[in-house]
């Protein structure tokens, strides 16, 4: 068996190499899953840099989310069975061509959904559709969202447009605002514009924004303080540009505005079961009718990794990139 490997954090597209190891053998509540394609998402990069929270003893395998089909099954596992195509989030090291996953952490793929879109439906588009459920924003209202370009920031609007809530995005690039209007996106402004605040709140007009969504860091985190109603949210989801926040402290104390983290995993992880699976339920029906896309930029086997890496870092990407074992 071979798995993408990397023995120091650095650059990604330098230092992870396909490396062969022994098959691993599936303990009590787990099985082991035959990987088709894997997906490359930022947070697993960061990881293989070392500037993520999670910084794995190496060498380490990488890779968080994968669709396969299972193998091999470990004992007390209840409702899977060899040849059963199923996705996974939970599991670290899945840039692999087999990897071990709890049981209770599986998604059973429907037929109807392509290993394309079972590769990358659990992590970002669960996390977008948990953020939006969390944010406490009601019909009418509008939440404000940077790296509105992202994977995360496209799944946001049709979440939160199914709950009758607006999203204005903000992006940095002119160029990504005819991106998303082409993705049937609308109301985004581009911060390069000197007169966008001024654009942004002609969007909004009077109405309440609730939230606003950071995903960038620095200043970009305070202009969207700037945006934010009395008693709104600051919730700080990733940090694309800058590690700090740059944020305006008359306003955090003045207007009573609240900033809080939102990390996926550790979300996910507390969730209690009946809001998991109502929200599961609605994450798969949205996707398996078409009205939520996850388009794919490009696949690439695994041994090209570093060739997918820097694709995944190309400007105006507007699908995610994937890896085949």
């Amino acid at each position: 068996m071979r798995a993408l490997m990397h023995h120091t954090f650095g650059e990604p597209a330098d230092v992870l190499t396909l490396v062969e190891q022994e098959t691993d053998e599936p303990g009590p509540g787990e099985v082991r899953i035959r990987t088709a394609l894997a997906a490359i998402h930022n947070h697993d990069l960061w990881t293989v840099r070392g500037t993520y929270g999670y910084r794995p003893e190496v060498p380490a395998r990488s890779g968080t989310e994968a669709v396969g089909v299972i193998d091999a099954v470990g004992p007390d596992v209840q409702g899977l069975r060899v040849g059963q195509r199923v996705s996974s989030a939970g599991a670290f090291g899945v840039w692999a061509e087999s990897f071990i996953a709890r049981a209770a952490a599986l998604v059973p793929v429907p037929d109807e959904v392509s290993d394309e879109t079972a590769a990358q439906w659990i992590s970002m588009p669960f996390s977008a559709l948990s953020l939006v459920d969390s944010l406490g924003a009601e019909e009418g209202d509008w939440i404000v969202q940077n790296a509105a370009n992202g994977a995360v920031g496209r799944l946001v609007v049709p979440f939160a447009a199914a709950r009758g809530i607006r999203v204005l995005g903000l992006v940095r690039r002119s160029a990504a605002v005819d991106e998303l209007t082409a993705a049937g996106i609308a109301d985004v402004v581009a911060t390069d514009s000197a007169d966008w605040q001024e654009r942004a709140a002609e969007i909004i007009g009077d109405a309440t924004v609730r939230a606003a969504v950071d995903s960038v860091g620095g200043q970009a985190a305070g202009d969207l303080v700037s945006l934010l109603s009395d008693a709104g949210t600051l919730v700080v989801f990733g940090s694309m540009g800058e590690p700090n926040l740059s944020l305006p402290t008359g306003d955090i104390i003045f207007r009573q505005l609240t900033v809080r983290g939102f990390w996926g995993s550790r979300v996910s992880k507390d969730m209690d079961t009946a809001t998991r699976t109502r929200l599961m339920g609605e994450l798969v029906t949205r996707i398996s009718s078409g009205e939520v896309s996850l388009p794919v930029e490009e696949i690439f086997p695994a041994a090209e990794i570093a060739d997918a890496v820097r694709a995944n870092a190309r400007a105006g990407r507007a699908g995610k990139v994937l890896l085949r074992f």
